[in-house]
C-alpha cells in the first residue's frame, strides 16, 4: 500500500476528520432544534459534550502520551466516533437518548484533536512539516463540510447532517488505515518524567495561560450553539449560513498558512492581545446587527478570535519544556475548549433564551478581560502559592 509523507498523512487525515466537525459544529443545534429540542436543552445538550470532551481529554487523552500509540489510539476512536454518529438515528426524539449520543461521540470526538495535534507537533519537531500548513487541511474540509451540508439541509432536510457527518468519519477512518514513513516513535528526550497534570494546575504560568484562553475560545460558545439559529431567525436560510460559517473559517485557512510570515517576530503577548481585541469586536458587532455586511466583517474576524489564539497557544506549549507539551496539550483541550466552553454553552442556552442576541455582549465582555492577562511559557517550577508569597514573581512575568 502507498505511504504518504508524515505530512501527507496528518494533512489528509485532518481533511477527513475536519469535514465531519465542519458539520457537527455548526449544524447539530439545528439537529437538535429539528428534534423539537427547546433552546435551553439544546445548550444544555452541546454543553454536556464539551463537557464530556473535558473530561475524556483529563482521564483519557494523557494516558495515550508515547508517540507509537498515537496512530493506533487515532484509529480506534476515530471508527468509535462513526458508531456513534449512527446512534443518533435511534434516540426518537428522546433528550436522555440524545444526551447518551452526545456524551459517548464526544467521549471520541474530545481526544482526537490533541492527539492529532500530537502527531503533528511530533512531525514538526523533527522538521517534517509545518504545523500551520498542515492544520490548514483540516480548515479547509470544515469549509467544505459546513458548505455541502448547509446545501443538502437546504434541499432534504437536517437528517442530512447525521448523514454527511458519518460520511467524513468513514473517509477520516480510511486514510488513517495507511502508515507513512517514519512512524511515530518515543525520542530518547521524551522518556523524561511527564508532569501531573494536578502539579501543573498548581504552576502559575499554566493557570495563567488557561484562563486566558479559556476567556478567548469560551467567549465562541454562542457562536458554536446559536449563531445559525440567530442567523436563520433572522431571515437567512440554511446555505447562507453554511457560507458564512465557510467564510469564518476560509479567514482561519489564511492565518494558519501564512502564521510563520505574519507572526513569526511577534511576542506571544503580542499575539494574545490581538486575539483579545478581536474577541471584543466580532462579538460587539454580531450583537448589534445581522446586515450581511457586517456578518461577512464578523466571519472574516474568526481568523483572529480563533486561528491567531489556537497558533498563539500551540507556540506556548511549543516553547514548554518537552515533558510537559503532551501534559499542556491535554490541558488545553480539557479546560479553554472543553470545561469552560462546556460552562459558557450550558450558559449561552439560557441566556439566548431570555436575552436573544444580547448574550454577545457577555462573551464580548470576556475580550476585554482578557487584555489583561500576560502569559509566559512554563519552563519554571513556580505555583500559584509561590506567588502569592513572593510578589516579584508577577512582575517578571
Amino acid at each position: 500500500m502507498f505511504k504518504p509523507t508524515p505530512y501527507g498523512w496528518i494533512s489528509q487525515y485532518f481533511l477527513g476528520f475536519f469535514f465531519a466537525y465542519g458539520v457537527y459544529l455548526p449544524f447539530w443545534a439545528l439537529w437538535f432544534k429539528g428534534q423539537g429540542v427547546s433552546a435551553t436543552d439544546i445548550g444544555l445538550l452541546v454543553g454536556i459534550g464539551l463537557a464530556t470532551r473535558c473530561v475524556a481529554n483529563i482521564v483519557l487523552t494523557p494516558r495515550i502520551h508515547r508517540a507509537e500509540h498515537l496512530m493506533p489510539a487515532l484509529r480506534a476512536i476515530t471508527f468509535a466516533g462513526l458508531l456513534f454518529v449512527g446512534l443518533h438515528f435511534f434516540t426518537g426524539g428522546s433528550f436522555w437518548l440524545m444526551a447518551l449520543a452526545t456524551v459517548l461521540f464526544n467521549l471520541c470526538c474530545g481526544p482526537i484533536i490533541p492527539l492529532s495535534d500530537s502527531v503533528a507537533n511530533y512531525y514538526n519537531r523533527l522538521k517534517l512539516l509545518d504545523y500551520g500548513r498542515a492544520r490548514l487541511w483540516g480548515s479547509v474540509a470544515f469549509i467544505a463540510g459546513s458548505t455541502v451540508v448547509g446545501y443538502l439541509i437546504h434541499l432534504y432536510g437536517s437528517d442530512m447532517i447525521l448523514y454527511t457527518a458519518l460520511a467524513g468519519f468513514s473517509i477520516a477512518i480510511l486514510l488513517s488505515l495507511r502508515s507513512t514513513n517514519p512512524m511515530p516513535v518515543t525520542q530518547q528526550d521524551a522518556h523524561m518524567a511527564r508532569p501531573k497534570l494536578s502539579h501543573l494546575l498548581r504552576e502559575w504560568p499554566v493557570l495563567k495561560f488557561l484562563i486566558l484562553m479559556s476567556l478567548i475560545q469560551g467567549s465562541h460558545a454562542a457562536y458554536y450553539s446559536f449563531s445559525s439559529i440567530y442567523w436563520k431567525q433572522a431571515g437567512y436560510s440554511e446555505d447562507i449560513i453554511g457560507y458564512l460559517w465557510s467564510l469564518g473559517v476560509a479567514s482561519e485557512v489564511f492565518i494558519f498558512a501564512m502564521s510563520k510570515r505574519l507572526f513569526s517576530g511577534l511576542s506571544l503577548r503580542a499575539l494574545f492581545f490581538v486575539a483579545a481585541i478581536g474577541v471584543i469586536v466580532r462579538w460587539g458587532l454580531t450583537a448589534s446587527t445581522t446586515l450581511l455586511a457586517a456578518l461577512v466583517l464578523i466571519q472574516l474576524l474568526h481568523g483572529v478570535t480563533f486561528a491567531l489564539a489556537h497558533v498563539a497557544a500551540i507556540q506556548y506549549i511549543q516553547q514548554s519544556e518537552q515533558n510537559k507539551m503532551v501534559a499542556l496539550q491535554s490541558l488545553y483541550n480539557a479546560i479553554p475548549l472543553g470545561a469552560f466552553t462546556a460552562l459558557m454553552t450550558t450558559f449561552s442556552g439560557w441566556a439566548y433564551e431570555h436575552w436573544g442576541a444580547q448574550v454577545f455582549w457577555v462573551m464580548a465582555g470576556m475580550g476585554v478581560l482578557a487584555l489583561f492577562i500576560k502569559v509566559t511559557p512554563a519552563k519554571n517550577s513556580s505555583t500559584l502559592r509561590d506567588v502569592i508569597a513572593k510578589p516579584e514573581v508577577e512582575a517578571q512575568n
